[in-house]
């Protein structure tokens, strides 16, 4: 095998990603096709998504919201994703263990004298309670804080939406997932994960999958799921030798396809779905757009990697630049940042500015304003 070189795999991510070019996606089609994106932050979606749709309507992300055809649960990495209804059920039954092991073994749980067995016999409860939104004072008072706290992180719970610029308040109400648990064997469901993530980010490594998914034991379960697959699975190398699988027939772009600029969402998916994170990131930049309080912050991404980050202030886009950049970067950079001051500036111009306390004490060689008109 040819090794693949680190920008070829660069570029690969981007083409899955549908940051090579917009694609004329609805936004359910658009969020299958880049599997999950993340979503603490409730604006992130649509960042997100007007990175990489073409004539995205942030209307039609609320739209699919409400009708529940993309929905917001915790995930992968015990975290708030945003999927394609479709996939929550799979993805929801491939990270049980997950889930469960975050809260179920822990003494805050257990140090009320409970076990896994008291909050599995809570389950059915608390899903036809929250048959109608309930939020998380209502779950505490019926089923007590102890189980309610483990339980909202394991059940089959959507976030409902409840409004507010972006769909979601700060303050989350829950909604029974509407299919229900199935007895879908683990690991045919972390089997569905795993070509979901391959499709979406691949070509990647077993510590790459072990990453994205955060599974128990995670390395030493994804290389053996990855074996158990090995049959449906392409297997490549990578530049420094280490085996990377794939899909067969998903794109793998040349290294020297073009990549635009892009103003990426907070903790955008692709550049927290690898172990390596140098596919996009610089080493270097790493401790400085991933904060150690597990802040991601938004970035500037310039040629298919990061290469600083941008904030609104109350004149246009402020973006900080790590490295001295091109004036075509620049002018790239402005076109994106009106499109983004187009889309927040009817929800919340200064969105992410609780996150402002970052900006002083990161480095720059050059920050500039870029307007919105």
């Amino acid at each position: 095998m040819t090794p693949l070189t680190a920008r070829r795999l660069n570029r690969a991510t981007l083409a899955r990603q549908l940051l090579l070019s917009r694609e004329p996606l609805d936004v359910a089609e658009g969020l299958r096709r880049v599997f999950a994106v993340q979503a603490q932050e409730a604006a992130s979606p649509y960042l997100a998504l007007a990175n990489r749709l073409s004539d995205f309507d942030p209307a039609d992300l609320d739209a699919a919201f409400a009708a529940r055809v993309v929905v917001k649960a915790t995930l992968m990495r015990i975290t708030l994703h945003a999927v394609h209804a479709d996939d929550h059920a799979p993805l929801h039954a491939a990270m049980q263990p997950t889930l469960r092991g975050a809260r179920l073994g822990d003494r805050r749980f257990t140090s009320h004298g409970l076990t896994a067995a008291d909050a599995d016999a809570a389950l059915p409860t608390l899903l036809e309670f929250a048959s109608q939104p309930r939020t998380s004072a209502e779950c505490a008072e019926l089923l007590g804080k102890p189980l309610w706290w483990a339980l909202r992180t394991y059940a089959p719970l959507l976030h409902a939406p409840t409004g507010g610029p972006w769909s979601f308040a700060s303050l989350p109400s829950f909604l029974a997932a509407p299919t229900p648990p199935t007895a879908a064997a683990l690991d045919e469901s972390a089997r569905t994960l795993i070509r979901r993530y391959l499709r979406a980010f691949g070509p990647a490594s077993a510590a790459d999958v072990a990453q994205f998914a955060l599974f128990p034991n995670s390395r030493t379960r994804a290389r053996e799921l990855l074996r158990s697959m090995a049959g449906s699975l392409q297997r490549m190398e990578g530049p420094d030798g280490t085996d990377l699988f794939d899909v067969p027939g998903a794109p793998l772009p040349a290294e020297d396809a073009p990549a635009p600029p892009r103003l990426m969402a907070m903790w955008d998916s692709t550049l927290l779905a690898y172990a390596d994170r140098s596919r996009l990131v610089p080493a270097g930049y790493r401790p400085l757009i991933a904060r150690r309080n597990g802040d991601v912050l938004p970035t500037l991404l310039v040629d298919g990697y990061v290469a600083g980050i941008w904030r609104p202030v109350e004149d246009g886009i402020e973006a900080t630049a790590f490295q001295a950049l091109p004036d075509s970067a620049w002018a790239g950079l402005a076109d994106e940042a009106r499109g983004v001051l187009r889309l927040v500036a009817d929800r919340d111009p200064l969105v992410y500015r609780r996150y402002g306390h970052w900006w002083p004490v990161l480095p720059h060689a050059e920050v500039r304003l870029l307007p919105g008109a």
